[in-house]
This record gives structure tokens, sequence and C-alpha cells, in this order.
């Protein structure tokens, strides 16, 4: 089974950034957890701060992959263009925030991502991207 964890701008200061809104663990850490939790599984790992980069990474994983955690970060609120490449792609998408959108600013309430994804999990920190890979198992395993 193949799974991507996508990432997308300000993450990589996951750790730094903001401690008491998103932690204070690194995604490098957490993705080595995330590995020796789901040992069975390929994760593949992609953060950009470019919005087109998120789409060329959607697309490139799009067809091949059996789920896709996303993170669109800020562009979630701005980005038409990240959840038209979801629907273009076959890949089933989980969109995942660390913190709870819908408690935060007024602008953070409109995603053009969640109507193209699958589901979407937000506010439990990083233990949502876990819940997206089992999701993700539970779905394949029937």
């Amino acid at each position: 089974m193949k799974i991507a964890i996508i990432n997308g701008p300000n993450l990589n200061l996951l750790g730094k950034r903001e401690p008491d809104v998103y932690g204070d663990q690194s995604f490098d850490d957490f993705l080595t957890q995330l590995k020796n939790k789901f040992p069975a599984i390929q994760l593949h790992y992609f953060q950009s701060n470019v919005e087109g980069e998120l789409i060329n990474e959607l697309q490139k994983v799009g067809f091949d992959y059996d789920g896709i955690v996303l993170n669109p970060g800020g562009y979630t609120h701005t980005s038409v263009a990240i959840g038209d490449a979801i629907a273009a792609i076959k890949t089933p998408v989980v969109e995942v925030h660390i913190s709870n959108i819908a408690a935060r600013e007024e602008f953070r309430k409109l995603s053009h991502v969640s109507g193209k994804a699958r589901g979407v999990i937000s506010g439990l920190g990083l233990h949502g991207y876990k819940l997206a890979i089992e999701y993700f198992l539970a779905l394949k395993n029937g």
C-alpha cells in the first residue's frame, strides 16, 4: 500500500512555529513515528511552500497511490487550483489540519479543498495524520 502525505506552506516549520497552536514536534520526527507504526505502508512525504509544486505533486501521485493525506495549510482558504487538482485525480484525498480551523479566524472557515476531499480531519493535532492513514487502511481492507 502506498500513501502520500503532502504538506503545504509553513508546515516545514512545525516544532518551531507557534508551538501553542501546532505543537513542539517537527514533522520529520513525527514522520519517523508514522513509518514505525505503519511499516507495511510505503509512506511518501512531500512539503512545499509553493502552490504550483503542491499541484504538481498531487498530479504525480494522484493516479498510482492508494491515498493522499493533504494538509494544504493556508492554501486551503485561497486555492481553487488545489481543489481542482484533487477533482482531477483518482486517488482519494483526506484533508488534514493540525488546528481546528473552524474555531479560528473567520476566513479560515472557507475551504476550497473540503468539497473535493473524501473527508476532513481538523483540530486533532498531528494525530489527524495517523487517523487519515488508518482510514485508508480500512478502506483498502473493506
